[in-house]
C-alpha cells in the first residue's frame, strides 16, 4: 500500500509517539568514562586539548569515580602516565605504579565500579611507541611479554578488565595466558582489536603524554582502508581469549561496527575517540551546532551501527541527561 494509506508521518507527529517507535537508544548502561592518572598528589587540572576532561593524580581520582558511579555510570577506562619513562616502559607494570594505586583507591571507594585498565606501552615508553624497539621497529614478540607482565599487575590490583590497545599480534594469548596461570581467570579482557591508524587521536596524545618521539605507528595500527582485514583480527582475538572486542575510532569506522556484529557473537566497544569528541566540542564552542543534540546524535548512531559498549568523554553529560 503507498499513500495516503500509509504515511509514515503518522509516527513522528509528537515527542511521545516519536518515544514509542524509536527502534535504538543510549542507556546508562552502555556507557564507560575514560579517566586519566598521573603521578603527583592533590591533582585535578584541566585537559588543555580535551574540554572538559581533566588529569587526576591517584589520592584525588576516587572522588570522580564516586561522582561517575552515582551517574550510574557502569565502568571507567584508566591511562596512566608516569612520571619516570624509560625504552620498555618498565612503570607499567610496577607493583606501585600510577594505574595500580589509582586501581586501589577507586575500588577502596566504589567497589561495584568496574574498572577496566589500557594495557599499552606508549605512555610508558621514552620514545613514545606501543612496544620495545628494536632497530628502527618495534619487536612484537618480546613486546608482547611485557604486555602479559603489565595486565598481570593491573589484575593483581583489582582490575576488573584489562584492555590492550598496543595491535601487537598474539598479545590476547599471552595476556590470557598470564592471567589463567596466576589465578585471574575471572578478569575480563576487552581487545582494542579493529584499533585504526587514525588521525583522530591527536587530542588524546596531547593529553596522555603518549605520541611517538620518531616515526609513526602504522606498522601495527590498522590501515584505514581495510574492512576485510579487521574481521580478521577481530577472529583472532577472540580466538586467543577476548572476551569483548573494540573498534576504535568509532564515527569513521561505523560499517566496521556493523559487520563485527553481523559476525561475532560477543560484546562490540566502541569507542568514541579525542577527535570525535572534541569535533563537537569545538562546533558548539562556535555556535554551529548543539552540542547535547549532536552528543546524542553521534552514540543514537553508534548504537544503530551495533555498538554494545560506548567509550565515550561524554559519558557523564549523557548520564545527566539521560536523568532528566
Amino acid at each position: 500500500m503507498g499513500f495516503p494509506e500509509t504515511r509514515m508521518r503518522r509516527l513522528r507527529t509528537n515527542a511521545a509517539m516519536r518515544r514509542l517507535v524509536r527502534e535504538t537508544a543510549v542507556s546508562v548502561d552502555d556507557l564507560v568514562y575514560p579517566l586519566f592518572v598521573r603521578e603527583g598528589e592533590g591533582i585535578k587540572e584541566p585537559i588543555k586539548s580535551m574540554d572538559g576532561c581533566f588529569h587526576f593524580s591517584p589520592d584525588t581520582i576516587a572522588a570522580e569515580a564516586v561522582e561517575v558511579a552515582s551517574l550510574g555510570i557502569p565502568a571507567v577506562l584508566l591511562f596512566g602516565l608516569p612520571a619516570h619513562k624509560d625504552p620498555t616502559g618498565s612503570e607499567a607494570w610496577a607493583e606501585n605504579g600510577v594505574v595500580q594505586r589509582a586501581i586501589k583507591e577507586i575500588k577502596a571507594e566504589t567497589p561495584d565500579l568496574l574498572v577496566i585498565t589500557d594495557v599499552c606501552l606508549c605512555e610508558f615508553t621514552d620514545h613514545g611507541h606501543c612496544g620495545v624497539i628494536k632497530g628502527n621497529a618495534v619487536d612484537n614478540d618480546s613486546t608482547c611479554e611485557l604486555l602479559a607482565r603489565m595486565a598481570l599487575s593491573h589484575a593483581q590490583a583489582g582490575a576488573d578488565i584489562v584492555a590492550p590497545s598496543d595491535m601487537m599480534d598474539g598479545r590476547i594469548k599471552h595476556i590470557r595466558e598470564a592471567l589463567e596461570e596466576n589465578g585471574f581467570k575471572d578478569v575480563a579482557i576487552m581487545s582494542y582489536a579493529a584499533k585504526y591508524a587514525s588521525a583522530f587521536y591527536g587530542p588524546f596524545r596531547d593529553a596522555a603524554e603518549s605520541a611517538p618521539a620518531f616515526g609513526d605507528r602504522r606498522g601495527y595500527q590498522m590501515d584505514p582502508g581495510n574492512g576485510n582485514q579487521a574481521m580478521a583480527e577481530i577472529a583472532l582475538d577472540i580466538e586467543e581469549g577476548a572476551d569483548i572486542v573494540m573498534v576504535k575510532p568509532a564515527l569513521a569506522y561505523m560499517d566496521v561496527i556493523y559487520r563485527a556484529t553481523q559476525r561475532f557473537d560477543c560484546p562490540i566497544a566502541a569507542y568514541n575517540v579525542s577527535g570525535e569528541y572534541m569535533m563537537v566540542k569545538t562546533s558548539a564552542a562556535a555556535g554551529l551546532s548543539d552540542e547535547e543534540a549532536t552528543m546524542m546524535e553521534v552514540l543514537t548512531s553508534l548504537k544503530r551501527a551495533g555498538a554494545d559498549i560506548l567509550i565515550t568523554y561524554f559519558a557523564k553529560d549523557v548520564a545527566k541527561k539521560l536523568q532528566q
